[in-house]
């Protein structure tokens, strides 16, 4: 059975006991980190005091910023495709001639 890691997580000044992975520890350690910082910087920019208004605006930052990248990812995707097909074409319509 692999190996299980038991840590605490501190957000927004609570505590969260986890069993995790090893290898997740880091990811998650950084992903605390930055919800702290950007519950820092809400409150000092905004007045809001309320944790629960400050988690779900960070929240909605993080989903925002998730749903972004999967759009830039099918763009880019997209726009390789294209590129392909085009280079593909170039290819073909070279060797029938």
């Amino acid at each position: 059975m692999a190996e299980q890691l038991k840590i605490k997580l501190s957000i927004a000044n609570r505590v969260y006991p986890l069993t995790i992975h090893p290898s997740q520890e880091e990811g998650l350690r950084k992903a605390a980190k930055n919800i702290d910082a950007m519950i820092t910087q809400f409150e000092q920019s905004y007045s809001v005091r309320d944790k629960q208004d400050v988690l779900a605006m960070c929240a909605l930052q993080f989903a925002s910023q998730a749903e972004q990248n999967t759009i830039d990812k099918e763009n880019t995707n997209e726009h390789v495709q294209e590129k392909l097909n085009a280079l593909n074409n170039l290819l073909q319509d070279h060797l029938n001639s």
